[in-house]
């Protein structure tokens, strides 16, 4: 029979196994991440979810020492990646890149495959991004009041084109129809990339897209802002007035992006996805980016983006019930 060892003796191994099992389990903490992450951008490329993803990416890609990587999964108004990143593997590989559509797709839809406050966890919102009133350049109307005018003539015979049934892009048209007496043709796209062309080659009468993917041709003469649809005017347009400025009382609609994970991914995590976005969206060089491109970047807690999501959805709600908006 071997002896036993001194009590503090004993106390020493007993230390030295605590400490070896933790500094075990925190190795396996910071294995994360140990292969490339995807971010899943619901809506196809061009569009201002992919801008946004991308240029994040680039930043993570260096920050977190692993490939981050831009995955495009759109359809059904991005409730299509929504859905996928909602039944991925709770492990910090896969996490959505989810907007403002996700908020009002709550109320559209009768029916979705998942939970957008309950399957999905927010990480942190990337920027905020002002929709705009654009026209072909062809088109008479310079101005809200003469668009109503034209639109007037003919009720039925114009149409808009929207990011897809559901999004802020559909909600924002519906809004105006009702608020100027107005009838338009809604027209739902995949994306703001085909929107964008059809716009361009004069198969759509007008927009509501965000910023991000018609300011080019805005500043190139393709197209004609009248309005944005933010309480404030933008940045990137101080020219163009609000749609509360042009008549339209009190409407205030704008597009935000951020990221979110599965539910049920460790917390430690996401807290330091987090930290790294948080840290990549308040640099002066991905300002820099935002302003090129009129976003304003946010970076904020998970907790903020959470109550922000709460508060849309239910805001959403109310506005979806005055409109009558409804998919199947």
């Amino acid at each position: 029979m071997q002896p036993r060892p001194h009590p503090r003796r004993r106390h020493l191994i007993q230390a030295i196994a605590l400490t070896a099992t933790l500094a075990g389990g925190s190795a396996l903490a910071q294995a994360w991440p140990s292969k490339p992450v995807s971010l899943v951008v619901p809506f196809p490329a061009g569009g201002t979810t992919d801008v946004l993803a991308r240029a994040l990416a680039e930043k993570l890609t260096v920050s977190l020492g692993q490939t981050v990587i831009v995955e495009s999964k759109p359809g059904a108004g991005a409730t299509l990646g929504a859905d996928h990143v909602a039944k991925a593997k709770p492990d910090g590989y896969t996490l959505l890149v989810g907007a403002v559509h996700h908020t009002i797709a709550a109320s559209v839809y009768k029916k979705l495959p998942y939970d957008f406050q309950k399957d999905l966890v927010p990480i942190t919102t990337i920027a905020l991004v002002p929709n705009v009133l654009v026209v072909n350049a062809s088109t008479p109307a310079r101005s809200v009041a003469e668009l109503v005018a034209l639109l007037k003539a003919r009720p039925g015979g114009h149409t808009y084109g929207s990011n897809g049934n559901g999004t802020a892009q559909h909600l924002i048209g519906t809004q105006f129809q009702n608020l100027t007496g107005t009838e338009l043709l809604h027209i739902p796209y995949k994306g703001s990339g085909p929107l964008a062309t059809d716009l361009l080659g004069g198969q759509v009468t007008m927009s509501f897209d965000t910023v991000t993917p018609v300011l080019q041709h805005i500043k190139a003469g393709k197209l004609r802002a009248l309005a944005v649809t933010t309480a404030k005017r933008s940045g990137a347009l101080p020219d163009v007035p609000t749609l509360d400025e042009a008549g339209l009382k009190g409407f205030s609609i704008g597009t935000w992006f951020g990221v979110l994970a599965p539910a049920g991914t460790p917390k430690d995590i996401l807290a330091r996805l987090n930290t790294e976005m948080v840290k990549v969206i308040l640099s002066p060089e991905f300002r820099k980016r935002m302003d090129e491109i009129g976003a304003e970047p946010i970076g904020n807690t998970a907790d903020q983006m959470a109550q922000q999501i709460k508060a849309e959805t239910e805001k959403f709600a109310k506005l979806v019930k005055d409109a009558k908006v409804t998919i199947e």
